[in-house]
């Protein structure tokens, strides 16, 4: 039996992307998603809780997209999860870069942030490799953040989901719908 890796996700970007090239000259834009689940406990007080997710983009569209994938703003994410081991110092907690860590090495390194020498001990890291990325609504720009935006600038590089239903005010009747 075959296997599925996909996510979908809807949230706010929790700080600006950052844009960097690989070796080879492949763009890769990196960002923070905030998604927030509400609900009522058993007392009826709101409840919240507020996960943060890492988002890699990849390629053309994290290029176009850059600009416009800043703090606040909304956007759907459809990718896949991926894990990966990093190092973290045991003294000031820092993650060490990627490009110095041999996966089961046990061997001394130097912390980038408190300078201490020091075996890292490693961490499972979840991160999601976007495949498609859409701006939705603006926050903050005269345009609702909820909806699904079908404004010039934010779909560049991405394909809109299909537009969310607006609210009806009259019950349909059997007569509304066409078959």
């Amino acid at each position: 039996m075959g296997s599925v890796n996909k996510v979908i996700l809807v949230g706010n970007l929790g700080r600006d992307a950052e844009v960097r090239y690989t070796p080879g000259g492949a763009a890769v834009a990196k960002f923070s998603l905030a998604t927030t689940e509400v609900w009522n406990d058993k007392g009826g007080q709101r409840q919240e809780r507020t996960e943060w997710h890492n988002i890699d983009l990849w390629g053309k569209q994290a290029e176009n997209l850059s600009e416009y994938l800043q703090k606040g703003k909304q956007v759907f994410v459809e990718g896949r999860i991926q894990s990966r081991k990093v190092p973290r110092c045991r003294e000031c907690d820092a993650f060490f870069p990627d490009r110095d860590f041999k996966q089961n090495a046990k061997e001394i390194m130097r912390c980038p942030k408190c300078g201490r020498e020091a075996v890292p001990y490693v961490e499972t890291r979840v991160d999601v490799r976007a495949d498609r990325v859409t701006l939705l609504g603006s926050s903050g720009a005269g345009r609702p953040a909820g909806g699904y935006s079908r404004g010039a600038d934010d779909h560049v590089g991405g394909h809109l989901p299909p537009a969310a239903p607006s609210e009806v005010s009259e019950p349909l009747t059997d007569d509304d719908i066409p078959f």
